[in-house]
């Protein structure tokens, strides 16, 4: 097999120079403390680091947070030198999106890299600019030859186990970063604003976890501040944001972005919300959300204002981002016979068979952030994602995915494959009718990886509706399993320009690939 030569790593100086600074700025405490202050005299910091989102061949979106109200300026190069640099005037940043911003690039070349420098500029005198951050990124190919090949994971800072100084924080992050993606996707819970982040936590072995700790993550999140709080935690480990100026992401959510196993219209039963009202806190979390990722269709330039969304990653690859958590149903039994709202909703079910359809890309991942086989539940009758254990005929939640998989098989749709994270262990599953109570389906896989810093769970049982066969799974055999005890996981896709195969590769933390699997392109079913 041939494959694209990978552009050469840029300089990690260069990469690395803002990154740095933000380190020294934002540096682990050794206790628990709250969020670092910002200073209020001098100029403006970009402490937090920069992040880039939903790359293509020839746009992106490039954010920043400042501490305090500054102008946003971007410059992009072909150089590490910023010889020729192209010059973008972002916006000016203010408490009203919690001094973060998001600058779109377009007409970028394809298959280039592109090198960046974020300079925050004091809104009253321009020339009063702070240090510029840096970072770096590959637009989309152009050309098929040139290949892709990206990671992916989910599920941060849950169970209680946030930063830990003590391990080096979020390593996995530096780990991702060396094997240099075009991108990363977070399949979700990229934080968990329902779980509190104690200063230390005893193991069953005697060991002592110590987290890094600030007010908003001492209790549940319930006001914007606190939301936001959440999202900003992450932001002080080191490596996520050295991470987030190498690697550009492509970003959906799930249900602890808001409250565990969450829906529209839920009233909460549960002492620790003030706020019963489940719609209030998942619009205050959407708010958050969209003021701390670069989305393109939260920026305030396209006006769609959702997460379910198509990238396009050049000829080989479209990126399917649902969002399975907005438009569903309540949590149920799972056994109606007819649901026409189901886990997306009928408009968004719409849009992905319309899309679909309509791609010309050799792969079509479908980014989902929960599984489709896996039974996920939520207390003692309820289930949470699709599957309800019933091996039977499709019922509730099911029988749209089961619309979904006919359209793709009668519409010969080829190269779909599934990715997500969600329950905190890593597995592949082939789907094929000739094991399915639901027949009328081409066979396909589903990948499953995470968490990235969240505990560890044993695996879900399966539900045959869709003929799932689990080639592989490893879980740990207890649960909240703590990143000291189990490693953490992700997932590699690699797609080789010249022949179109596509790998995947399930890997865990420590760089071991624990199963791979390459798939033909050009087939309707695998």
């Amino acid at each position: 097999m041939s494959y694209r030569p990978r552009i050469p790593s840029p300089d990690r100086r260069a990469v690395l120079r803002g990154s740095l600074a933000a380190s020294a700025a934002l540096t682990l405490p050794l206790t628990a403390t709250a969020a670092p202050a910002f200073a209020l005299s001098g100029r403006p910091r970009a402490a937090w680091g920069v992040q880039v989102g939903d790359v293509t061949a020839s746009s992106a979106l490039v954010w920043v947070r400042s501490d305090r109200p500054a102008r946003m300026i971007v410059e992009t190069s072909a150089t590490e030198s910023f010889r020729r640099a192209r010059t973008w005037h972002g916006p000016l940043v203010g408490s009203g999106t919690d001094f973060t911003g998001t600058t779109p690039l377009y007409g970028l070349p394809a298959g280039e890299q592109v090198h960046y420098r974020v300079t925050l500029a004091d809104p009253d005198d321009p020339r009063r600019t702070g240090e510029p951050v840096y970072g770096t990124f590959r637009t989309a190919p152009a050309r098929r030859r040139d290949g892709v090949r990206f990671l992916w994971s989910g599920d941060i800072a849950g169970q209680g186990w946030g930063i830990n100084p003590d391990i080096g924080g979020y390593r996995v992050y530096d780990e991702m970063r060396r094997l240099d993606p075009d991108f990363f996707l977070c399949s979700g819970d990229n934080i968990y604003a329902d779980g509190v982040i104690e200063p230390s936590v005893t193991l069953p072995d005697g060991r002592v976890w110590r987290n890094v700790t600030t007010e908003e993550k001492a209790k549940v999140a319930e006001t914007l501040a606190e939301y936001r709080g959440n999202f900003r935690y992450n932001l002080l480990d080191d490596n996520l944001r050295k991470f987030n100026a190498q690697v550009p992401s492509i970003i959906q959510w799930d249900d602890h972005e808001v409250r565990n196993n969450w829906y529209p219209g839920q009233i909460l039963d549960d002492v620790r919300y003030t706020e019963k009202n489940v719609d209030v806190l998942a619009a205050r979390s959407m708010r958050a959300f969209r003021e701390y990722f670069p989305v393109s269709t939260l920026h305030e330039s396209s006006g769609d204002g959702r997460v379910h969304r198509v990238v396009r990653h050049g000829p080989l690859l479209d990126v399917f981002v649902l969002d399975m958590r907005s438009f569903r149903n309540a949590n149920s039994p799972g056994r109606q016979p007819d649901d026409t709202t189901g886990i997306l909703g009928a408009e968004q079910l719409d849009w992905l068979k319309r899309e679909l359809s309509r791609s010309r890309a050799v792969w079509k991942v479908i980014a989902a952030d929960m599984p489709l086989g896996l039974v996920v539940t939520d207390g003692a009758t309820d289930f949470e994602a699709v599957a309800q254990g019933d091996p039977g005929a499709p019922l509730g939640r099911e029988l749209q995915i089961a619309e979904l998989l006919r359209f793709i098989k009668h519409r010969r749709i080829t190269g779909t494959l599934w990715l997500t994270a969600d329950v905190h262990y890593t597995s592949a599953q082939h789907y094929a009718p000739e094991r399915a109570a639901f027949k009328d389906f081409a066979p396909f896989w589903e990948f499953v990886s995470g968490p990235l810093a969240a505990g560890g769970f044993p695996a879900n049982a399966l539900d045959s509706t869709f003929g799932p066969d689990q080639v592989f799974v490893r879980a740990p055999d207890r649960a909240n399993v703590s990143p000291m005890e189990s490693p953490q996981f992700f997932g590699e896709v690699d797609i080789d320009g010249d022949s179109g195969e596509l790998t995947v590769r399930l890997r865990a933390q420590g760089g071991s690939v624990l199963f791979s699997k390459v798939l033909q392109p050009g087939r309707v079913g695998q």
